[in-house]
């Protein structure tokens, strides 16, 4: 079954909270750890890695904290989860150049390859502001999975 990592549903939870309070100048990582009951220097480390992504910025000090590097609707859930987890293949062959003893009898390795494209392409549409407004994301989401069930 393919499933996002707990990391990229802290890091995905975190801007989205990030974007809900615009007129914060920046949460800390407590703020957001507090706000969901996540454990509080996991998520430290995982807004580190979307603030090394460029994906957050970070402010040191009293009123320190972070907050989104573009704008909501700018940042796309693939971007949280490539930077948190790095590339995901829904099948070991699709990664990389690295040859498979199966590779000359193999038949499903370019259908995967165009279901892991699919599947990144949805998540490339789903903006972190998707995930503040539901409603708003819902018309490009149902393009996508009609995308995904007639490819």
């Amino acid at each position: 079954m393919l499933k996002l990592t707990r990391k990229a549903d802290y890091g995905l939870m975190a801007l989205k909270l990030l974007a809900e309070r615009p007129q914060i100048s920046a949460l800390s990582a407590k703020d957001v750890a507090d706000a969901y009951g996540i454990p509080a220097q996991l998520l430290a480390k995982i807004l580190q890695q979307l603030t090394k992504a460029g994906l957050l910025r970070s402010h040191a000090g009293m009123n320190g904290g972070y907050q989104l590097a573009r704008d909501a609707r700018q940042i796309s859930a693939f971007e949280v989860i490539l930077a948190i987890d790095g590339p995901f293949f829904i099948t070991s062959c699709t990664k990389g150049a690295k040859a498979c003893e199966m590779t000359t009898n193999c038949t499903i390795k370019e259908p995967l390859a165009r279901v892991n494209e699919t599947i990144a392409g949805v998540l490339k549409s789903i903006s972190i502001q998707d995930l503040v407004d539901p409603a708003a994301g819902k018309s490009r989401e149902a393009q996508a999975l009609v995308t995904l069930t007639v490819s």
